[in-house]
């Protein structure tokens, strides 16, 4: 295969990172997805836990593929390994409905694919022009830390035993004194989109002026106390709050409480059981139930350049922020983001992660539901392949901002667009109001 032409950057440009960075990187990604993965039996890798996510082996096999695909085909012109297999794990051509059904490589098949095509990359790398292609190194980083989040997604709808996590303790619930009112954030123009250095994705560029009017934001995310309020309330009862298209879901599915919660008021976590901890972030909840809260508190759900300007800006800056509390990388151990804790902290318990704004807890806890359709800025070029993005938008998907417990920190930043169905509760999911 010829090589692919990558001399045009992607827009905005991407400063190389060092080759021993980019190596660490690959490895430390690489340990993570294993170690995932470890503890889970064979026929668990395999099989399917739930329709709307594939198996396990599917997952490790596809990080493997996309590898191969951009740094070994795309960059350094060689043969893949199963060419007669990549459409498989392409994941428009092999839809997540389809992935259980169709050929592929079983769990031990994949891990040594994925042994194989490491070793390959790295000697890519030695010899690869990074001023030219450092930016696909990044990018297939970011692509396994992005399916190590989905496997996640996917062993907490697995039936409790196929996966326990480490034992980790939580700090008590506590607010630091931080105010459970709104933010006001005064109106004028700020500049959105991702800046050039690091790699980003293209539906983050370009940077482009907003105008926006001003409004207010829940200094707090929306807690399961708060939420228990809306149910105890007859919000899963009562029509008014929802709309036409939330309340027809609702209806269908036989929805009355969010994903996990028990129907004798406690929560599922991967294995366990435990007491519904009203001061933690409420999570797993659709876009139609965030939007029907918001509704009932006579609010609404942020814009998402509303939640960016929150998030990235504050009263006097002159740039924004690569994430809420700065860009020092020292910070982001009190954020929350270097150690998996299998679950949000209480809201306030990290106050070094407020924004310039006073509002906390924007990433790091739970992905945020907005009120905005998914579509591309002003300017929107596709890079380096339209399926990431531009085949996703105006078709109905929701934006969610911020970044879960369970994202790497490679993604976690105020630019970073996440999308799904408005009827999707699996992703790790919650929201704060508006007004």
């Amino acid at each position: 295969m010829s090589q692919l032409h990558l001399e045009t950057p992607p827009l905005g440009g991407v400063e190389p990172l060092d080759r021993l960075v980019v190596e660490d990187l690959l490895t430390e990604a690489r340990e993570r997805t294993l170690w995932l993965v470890e503890p889970i039996s064979e026929a668990d890798v395999d099989r399917v836990h739930d329709d709307l996510m594939s198996p396990l082996a599917w997952d490790l096999a596809h990080i493997a593929a996309f590898e191969e695909l951009w740094i070994c085909v795309r960059v350094a012109g060689e043969d893949p390994m199963h060419p007669d297999l990549l459409h498989v794990y392409d994941a428009l051509e092999t839809p997540r409905a389809v992935r259980g059904d169709v050929e592929h490589l079983d769990g031990g098949e994949a891990r040594e694919y994925l042994g194989t095509v490491r070793e390959r990359s790295l000697g890519v790398l030695r010899r690869a022009d990074l001023a030219r292609a450092g930016f696909v190194f990044e990018m297939v980083i970011q692509h396994e830390h992005q399916h190590n989040e989905t496997m996640l997604q996917t062993l907490a709808l697995a039936e409790p035993g196929v996966f326990k996590p480490p034992a980790r303790t939580r700090p008590a619930g506590s607010r630091n004194g931080i105010p459970s009112d709104m933010a006001r954030i005064d109106g004028g123009p700020f500049i959105a989109g991702a800046p050039e250095g690091r790699f980003t994705y293209d539906n983050e560029r370009p940077r482009h002026e907003v105008h926006l009017p001003a409004f207010e934001i829940d200094r707090l995310p929306v807690t399961n106390g708060d939420y228990m309020e809306f149910v105890e309330a007859g919000g899963y009862r009562r029509q008014l709050s929802w709309s036409e298209e939330g309340w027809a879901w609702r209806a269908a599915e036989g929805i009355d409480r969010p994903l996990y919660w028990t129907d004798d008021g406690q929560l599922r976590r991967f294995d366990r059981i435990e007491p519904l901890n009203p001061d933690l972030p409420v999570m797993h909840v659709s876009w139609y139930e965030a939007d029907a809260y918001a509704r009932w508190s006579g609010k609404r759900l942020p814009t998402e350049l509303e939640w960016e300007k929150a998030a990235a800006w504050g009263p006097g800056a002159s740039r924004p922020r690569r994430r809420p509390w700065g860009d020092d990388p020292a910070t982001r151990r009190r954020a929350n983001l270097d150690q998996l804790t299998f679950g949000a902290l209480p809201v306030g318990t990290l106050p070094d992660g407020v924004s310039g704004y006073g509002v906390h807890g924007l990433i790091g806890d739970a992905w945020e539901w907005t009120a905005s359709e998914f579509a591309g800025y002003p300017g929107f070029h596709a890079h380096p392949y339209r399926e990431y993005s531009e085949v996703f938008f105006d078709s109905g998907y929701r934006v969610l901002r911020g970044a879960s417990w369970a994202t790497r920190p490679s993604v976690a930043r105020n630019t970073f667009r996440n999308w799904d169905r408005p009827q999707r509760r699996q992703i790790f999911c919650g929201f704060r109001c508006a007004a």
